[in-house]
């Protein structure tokens, strides 16, 4: 297993009429926990997509606990708990500054082969960045 966190400040633009962070923003945290997760293991987004692979989401859940809020800032951690193969599953804890949890969530996404249009395996340079966290 991986695990890895990032922050992220609450935008005024991101809150709906309530005051609370609009509930379609929690996909754009979910991103952006995976991207740093990615970043944080020496690997990128962009090398992936330029090597020829993408990654479009399959699946999301979300389940909402508490209300973020504007200027709060937010604690996203993001784990990788399985080896991926043509499949990889993001799990997501999402905590407000006083460690409060707020969000949990999941996206599953598949590997896909930009030329081909087909779902493929992980790529092996991709691999190698985890071999470390799953034996």
């Amino acid at each position: 297993m991986y695990t890895f966190e990032t922050t992220v400040r609450i935008r005024y633009a991101e809150t709906d009429q309530m005051g609370y962070v609009y509930y379609g923003n929690y996909a754009t945290f979910y991103e952006v926990g995976r991207v740093e997760l990615f970043r944080s293991l020496g690997f990128s987004y962009k090398a992936l997509e330029d090597s020829g692979v993408m990654m479009p989401v399959l699946e999301l859940h979300s389940r909402f606990l508490k209300p973020s809020r504007y200027d709060e800032e937010i604690t996203v951690r993001t784990h990788l708990k399985e080896k991926p193969g043509v499949k990889i599953r993001f799990d997501y804890e999402l905590f407000n500054q006083h460690g409060e949890l707020l969000n949990t969530g999941s996206t599953t996404l598949v590997f896909v082969d930009m030329k081909r249009n087909k779902p493929c395996m992980a790529p092996a340079d991709f691999m190698a960045h985890l071999a470390a966290y799953f034996v």
